[in-house]
């Protein structure tokens, strides 16, 4: 008895499982069924649409009392007219100084005592910068001070024997021996004398040496010599004191090398500092000769007006004109459009009491930024459709006020 109840139990269960595993199949089957069924009828109303807009043309051709009864589609205007197409070349610079002076010693290299500038400072030509170790330097100048002390003293004493043995020889007293001796030892200390003056003079600047000066009025720009360290003032061999004439700078910009036949001396450009919000008109000063093997480009730079507040190295956005084509006519670049003969855009035209958008096929030139230049097909007072465009097709109805 307990074997058959247990075995109906088994039956009941796996008939429940059974039927809940195809309701969940026929709910998956459902749900497959609806998207296929919801993708059909997208792709024929996908197809309907177009066969409508076909439609709508063709008829709006042939009979013109269909287009009349067409909704107007509402779109904005702006009016053709000619003005100078410029094309410009976008570049990134940086400033940079035309003067940059690397302080260093009038003398041989020395381990630095003090440094008497810091970075940002500004000085004048012939301000202290720094001083060397001048040890060595000031007892050479009192050794040679010393000997100086010791000619003069002898020199004072010859000319007082020399002058003693003149009186004598005046009365007839000593040999002409005598004082020719005499003359000739005053003589020969006068003579050690101005050289070891020369000494002393030569002594006392190699010790002055010791005093670094500024060569340049402007701004120290960097400082990588420390006190304790041997100073010679190369870059590229120790520490050095950079200081940059910031009162006369320049843009410089690497130009592409394809443009060599188009950027020259004296290319207008337009330099935008956007770190100081600052831009400033001006013009190409220099072109270098040369390509750069690794840039693949030349250098150029730019006259930068007095009193423009820059500092070197920062950045500047390069406008240099290579393109004007004066009295031009230039479109949006989004209301361009690609038909099976090219490029066109809509214009507005009166038809009777109605407007109408019409087909324009032009020949389209440089593009920069968003307007692009229209060599033809254009001209100035046409009507341009520069929104609602979108779908729009030759002869329909449009307006310019909400209904």
């Amino acid at each position: 008895m307990k074997k058959i109840i247990n075995l109906s139990l088994i039956v009941f269960f796996t008939a429940i499982v059974s039927s809940c595993g195809d309701s969940g199949k026929k709910k998956s089957e459902s749900l497959s069924d609806k998207k296929a069924e919801l993708q059909k009828l997208k792709t024929e109303k996908d197809n309907l649409d177009e066969k409508i807009i076909a439609l709508q043309k063709d008829i709006a051709k042939q009979d013109t009392s269909a287009a009349v009864m067409a909704k107007p589609k509402l779109v904005a205007l702006t009016p053709v007219k000619t003005e100078d197409f410029k094309h410009y070349l976008d570049l990134q610079g940086s400033v940079d100084a035309k003067n940059i002076s690397y302080i260093t010693p009038s003398g041989q290299p020395g381990q630095i005592k003090a440094i008497y500038v810091k970075q940002g400072d500004k000085v004048h030509k012939g301000q202290l910068i720094l001083r060397l170790d001048d040890a060595v330097a000031r007892e050479n100048v009192n050794a040679v001070k010393q000997q100086l002390g010791s000619v003069e003293a002898q020199l004072g004493l010859a000319k007082s024997v020399y002058q003693r043995q003149s009186n004598l020889w005046a009365q007839h007293i000593g040999t002409e021996v005598q004082l020719l001796q005499a003359k000739t030892n005053v003589e020969t200390l006068q003579n050690q004398l101005k050289a070891i003056q020369a000494q002393v003079a030569a002594a006392q600047e190699q010790a002055n040496q010791s005093n670094v000066y500024s060569n340049v009025n402007g701004t120290v720009d960097d400082i990588t010599a420390h006190v304790g360290e041997t100073f010679n003032g190369n870059p590229l061999a120790g520490g050095y004191i950079k200081i940059v004439n910031d009162t006369d700078l320049k843009i410089t910009v690497t130009v592409p090398e394809n443009y060599a036949g188009k950027v020259t001396k004296g290319t207008k450009v337009i330099v935008k500092m956007p770190d100081i919000n600052k831009t400033f008109n001006s013009e190409i000063s220099f072109i270098s000769e040369a390509i750069g093997s690794t840039t693949r480009g030349f250098t150029a730079e730019i006259k930068v007006p007095k009193g423009m507040d820059l500092r070197p190295n920062q950045i500047a956005q390069v406008n240099i004109l290579d393109y004007t084509a004066p009295n031009s006519i230039a479109v949006p670049v989004n209301t361009l459009q690609t038909g099976e003969n090219g490029k066109f855009v809509l214009v507005a035209a009166k038809e009777g009491d109605k407007m109408v958008a019409k087909k324009r096929d032009v020949v389209i030139g440089q593009l920069y930024g968003d307007n692009i230049e229209i060599k033809s097909g254009l001209q100035p007072g046409d009507q341009l459709i520069t929104d609602g465009f979108q779908g729009l097709f030759d002869g329909q109805p449009i307006t310019t006020t909400a209904q």
